[in-house]
């Protein structure tokens, strides 16, 4: 029997002698390698049938018949293979290693066994990728008597790969037809690369109505199958798809020959974002490219439950909005005298999930003939220079890439689409949760929760004023200084706690006499800041232009796109902004340099180009800096071109950029101590002054007269830089006054919006790009607010974080959320397959989903109230809880049975239907003013009923103040009147109450019908109601004079309405039968 031996990524198999390998390890990852077994043995006990269409030919340097690998897509197990038996008919045996197993692999025969070697425990990041990293490495023949070639002692097998033209598969070959292989062939060394589809759904063929203009077309979809061309010396072409140019960047596909984009040789059609790119690459590209806009994703997934179904390996229903069928209508039409089609949308995860969207719908529309090539482009900057570089280097689709799209995308939906039915129903009122955003909000809510606990604490500072010759003398300089040491003992901030401790030091102050006792100079070196990134720019933009993060990247998706300039041509102003990268490629940091030698001169410039590393968590999303695409435009030049908010922000970046390849600047400091004689008191006076402007010169330039920097009101120190210096050691001082000052220690701030950009980044939440979205929602949710530039949570927002926190630990946990980022991030890098990533987090996410639903809205009330119950009593006179109306029930927090909001009532409903707090209504949209929805008004007694000496109460509900009579008794509803209509409350007295408890009054019966026509008092005032029919009453006429005949005029008016639900009408005769 033939022993060749074939190695793939560490695990070893003889030919002949396969089993199916299902390692447990390996189900969630989904690889798509097939090796199908070229011995006899297992070409007579070949049994599975093939259940793909999809073709793969691998030739071996052996004496045996050659057979075809296969995909078996469909095929359950995750490293699937033909299956093969053995000599007596028994299929081999399966390995069934644990999770922390590393390496696995089988050896096969009658009597099979497993092993497993570096058995170490290994997160998503640290496993072997086996859907799209494993590759068969090498193959030798069993009686050559050779050892088994390792992975790294393998030449690169893009060597050995022939950049072969893609054949189409035409429409009358059979799917399942598989290509022959020349028995010559002579191949030693092939590559395998693994197809990236979803498996189970990319053989479904969508079937297209002739009818395309539809409202939205839902469809199940995912990552199509790669194109894949092994060429050995028979020149055999495998083309089983319509190309993808999808591919990983584990296995780029160096041989593979593309065609001359430019300059063109052919028309090509070019696919951007957007309308306002399309017009500026349009200009610079001529008539022989027509430039596209596809206006964002052409599809997304479908806004309803179901869209992603982990039980069905994670596949995807998507939706295509009405809009996108006219767009890719007017592609499809333009492709139709094209060669070549060119996807140039952005350099990120969602432009590539752009670009690949587009390759699916237009091959399920048929829009891409077999001669059309497919390439991707991208480029940091749109200058006519960047975009004509990019068609030079066209390359695939990244399916790395795509697949972090896909993971996130589900993941986002899995939790929105999960957690927030369980609020709806939980937490009226509060409408989403996602991943990101919870973990925003909590951050927001644990810091409020901190500022509620805060302990303010009084302390005392006192400063002293000196002046360095005689106090008659009027050319005198006063010295300010404060206090350090006293009693020979070094103060903190809180040493000084009472304003007696600070007058008793004061008296020990001015009976003592001072002098100069020592003087220390020192020189510190401010270094330049780093260029921009995309979450530098959001906080910059917010703590010096006061921009909200989603308005600061709206600014900057305008400067990139490109304006008109004064000269009428169009450009981008500054690279891409969506970015982790600090770095500035060479020509970039050439130009800046030369630039400020220009202008500030060469003593301003540094010596050599100055780089800047940071560690980005996926180095594949991490592009150049922001930066202007032309240092040498200045903002002055641009002041009647731009708006002012885009003419400010084109500044901040032009600074920052200027200043990040500038010399630092150099700042003399001078520390001066002043004494008694013993030295048991000391004051210090400090000072600085700029020596050499560096970088700062930049800031202080004409130019930046919009933005200035923190730094520049550093020059009116200059004076008293100077009478410091002039002090010398033993020279007495005279004490001209001291100071007192109280101060209190405040609690840690609200996080602005930069600041929270910020404390994302440092936890490692979210991707930078994303944070303006997040903020957006939390704002547009009204789970936080905007005072002051600060961010405030909302009670609601504050419900939903607890509410997150204590039935979803994991969804606002920081480490975790974090963590599950960086995974996220090795997907984009190629190191995580995503589908095990997603199934992994969804056994753990849906144990929890599962847990909340099972919470009764009691437990959740109980939950809130003991989590807020500060916050929600806080009102309440003695924090006394009794009911003040039934004097027999508790006060709780509860939450409206018909959705309408919370409220803090009696617990003895509904025998006491007590209300004295409603924090959210039907109108809580409202601006209420704070003070309003926590006040809590207890019933105040108005008098006696004179005829029942009942007692009449006026009293605060949910719909405002109104009068009762009597008290709340089970079974017995006491009479109440709305005051509504009454603006000053505290006016009514009990003759009025009296007076509006006697409604409603019948006035006398309808002369028609016979039936009462009635006065009565609701919530919008006086009306007059006959069975269905309502006039309201005007209000300049009072209800004592409205008899009888004025109702019946008020009922036969214009402004009458009717209520209730009207009489059905008698159903018709049946017809007759004919």
């Amino acid at each position: 029997m033939d022993a060749s031996v074939v190695k793939v990524m560490g695990m070893t198999w003889y030919r002949g002698q396969f089993s199916q390998l299902q390692n447990r390890a390996f189900r969630s990852y989904q690889p798509r390698i097939c090796l199908k077994c070229p011995s006899v043995q297992a070409e007579r006990s070949k049994r599975s049938p093939v259940r793909a269409g999809i073709s793969r030919a691998l030739k071996f340097k052996t004496g045996t018949k050659i057979c075809p690998l296969r995909s078996c897509a469909s095929v359950s197990s995750p490293f699937s293979a033909s299956r093969a038996m053995t000599s007596i008919g028994c299929e081999l045996l399966n390995s069934g290693m644990p999770m922390n197993v590393s390496f696995y692999g089988s050896v096969g025969g009658p009597w099979a066994t497993s092993y497993a070697s570096n058995s170490i425990s290994r997160s998503y990041s640290q496993t072997a990728k086996a859907g799209t990293r494993n590759r068969i490495i090498s193959t030798e023949g069993g009686s050559s008597g050779k050892n088994t070639t390792d992975a790294a002692e393998v030449p690169d097998s893009s060597k050995k790969i022939s950049g072969a033209k893609e054949v189409r598969k035409g429409k009358s070959k059979s799917k399942n037809k598989q290509p022959k292989v020349p028995p010559e062939s002579n191949l030693t060394v092939a590559e395998v690369v693994e197809s990236v589809d979803t498996p189970k759904t990319v053989q479904k063929k969508v079937k297209r109505s002739p009818a395309r203009k539809k409202k939205s077309t839902v469809e199940s979809s995912s990552l199509p199958k790669s194109n894949v061309d092994f060429t050995g010396k028979s020149n055999l072409k495998v083309s089983p798809t319509p190309t993808s140019c999808l591919v990983s960047k584990a296995k780029p596909l160096g041989g593979k020959a593309w065609p001359q984009l430019y300059p063109p040789i052919s028309k090509s059609v070019v696919v951007v974002e957007s309308v306002t790119k399309a017009k500026v690459i349009q200009g610079y590209l001529g008539e022989m490219y027509e430039v596209l806009p596809s206006y964002g994703h052409v599809r997304d997934l479908a806004a309803r439950s179901g869209s992603v179904r982990p039980d069905d390996d994670f596949s995807m229903v998507w939706e295509v909005p009405s809009p996108a069928w006219s767009h890719l209508k007017s592609i499809k039409v333009a492709l139709s005298g094209a060669q070549n089609l060119i996807l140039a949308s952005d350099p990120d995860r969602e432009g590539e999930a752009i670009a690949w969207h587009l390759i699916e719908m237009l091959q399920q529309q048929d829009a891409l003939r077999e001669d059309v090539s497919i390439a991707r482009v991208v480029f940091n900057e749109i200058t006519e220079s960047s975009i004509k570089s990019s068609l030079q280097a066209p390359r695939d689709i990244d399916a790395d890439l795509v697949h972090a799209y896909l993971a996130r995308r589900a993941l986002d939906y899995l939790i929105g689409f999960n957690v927030s039915p369980l609020l709806w129903r939980k937490l009226p009122g509060c409408q989403s949760a996602g991943r990101v955003q919870s973990a925003a909000l909590a951050l927001i809510c644990d810091r409020e929760k901190e500022i509620d606990d805060f302990k303010s604490t009084e302390y005392w500072t006192i400063n002293a004023y000196f002046q360095n010759n005689n106090l008659n003398s009027t050319n005198n300089a006063t010295v300010t200084s404060h206090l350090t040491h006293f009693d020979s003992k070094k103060l903190n901030q809180l040493s000084i706690s009472s304003d007696v401790e600070a007058k008793s030091i004061e008296e020990k102050i001015n009976i003592s006499k001072f002098e100069v006792i020592g003087s220390k100079t020192s020189k510190t070196r401010r270094n330049p800041p780093m260029p921009y990134i995309t979450s530098t720019i959001q906080q910059d933009a917010a703590n010096k232009l006061n921009f909200a993060a989603s308005y600061t990247m709206k600014v900057a998706q305008k400067l990139y796109e490109g304006v008109e300039l004064s000269d009428g041509k169009a450009t981008g102003l500054i690279t891409y902004m969506r970015t982790d990268g600090l770095h500035l490629s060479d020509e970039a940091a050439k130009s800046i340099q030369n630039f400020v030698v220009e202008k500030y001169g060469p003593n301003f410039a540094t010596k050599s180009t100055r780089k800047y590393f940071k560690k980005v968590k996926n180095a594949q999303e991490a592009h150049e800096a922001i930066r202007p695409t032309d240092i040498r435009r200045v903002p002055s030049s641009l002041a009647g071109v731009l708006d002012a908010d885009s003419l400010k922000l084109y500044t901040l970046i032009w600074c920052r950029t200027m200043a990040c390849q500038m010399e630092p600047a150099i700042i003399e400091q001078l520390q001066c101590d002043i004494g008694n004689a013993d030295q048991s008191i000391v004051f210090r006076s400090t000072c600085s002054r700029v020596e050499f402007l560096g970088y700062q010169a930049a800031y202080a330039d004409a130019e930046t007269i919009r933005v200035r920097h923190s730094d520049d009101d550093g020059g009116h120190r200059n004076d008293v830089f100077e009478i410091l210096s002039k002090l010398k050691y033993g020279q007495p001082l005279y004490l001209t006054s001291v100071e007192l000052d109280e101060h209190h220690t405040e609690p840690p701030p609200r996080y602005s919006e930069g600041s929270l950009v910020k404390k994302l980044e440092e936890l490692g939440i979210g991707r930078p790009s994303t944070y303006a979205t997040t903020i957006k929602v939390l704002k547009d949710r009204k789970y936080v607010t905007m005072k002051s530039r600060a961010l405030i949570p909302e009670f609601r927002g504050r419900m939903v974080s607890a509410f997150l926190s204590h039935y979803f630990s994991e969804v606002t946990d920081y480490s975790f959320t974090a963590d599950m980022e960086a995974e996220l991030d090795n997907v984009s890098g190629g190191i995580t397959e995503w589908k095990g990533l997603l199934k992994d987090y969804w056994t753990r996410f849906s144990k929890y989903c599962e847990s909340a639903s099972g919470v009764h809205i009691h437990q959740v009330e109980k939950m809130l109230e003991k989590t807020f119950g500060d916050f929600l009593f806080s009102s309440l006179r003695d924090g006394n809880r009794t009911c003040p109306s039934c004097l027999a029930g508790t006060l709780v927090f509860k939450v409206s049975r018909f959705g309408a909001g919370y409220f803090i009532g009696c617990d003895q409903h509904p025998k006491c239907k007590y209300i004295a707090q409603t924090l959210y209504g039907e109108d809580n949209d409202d601006d209420i003013q704070d003070q309003q929805k926590r006040s809590v008004e207890e019933p105040k007694l108005l008098g006696l009923h004179p005829a029942s000496q009942d007692k009449i109460l006026l009293k605060c509900g949910p719909y405002g103040h109104y009068v009762q009579l009597g008290e709340d008794r089970k079974g017995h509803p006491p009479k109440r009147a709305s005051l509504s209509h009454i603006k000053d409350v505290a006016s009514v007295t009990l003759d009025i109450a009296i007076d509006l408890l006697q409604y409603p009054v019948t006035l006398g019966n309808h002369p028609d019908d016979s039936q009462p026509v009635i006065l009565k008092l609701a919530k919008g005032g006086f009306s007059i109601r006959h069975r269905r029919t309502i006039a309201p009453v005007p209000k300049n006429l009072k209800p004592s004079e409205i008899t009888l005949e004025k109702g019946l005029e008020l009922l036969n008016g214009k402004d009458v309405k009717r209520c209730g639900r009207p009489k059905q009408k008698k159903s018709a005769e049946p017809a007759e039968a004919m």
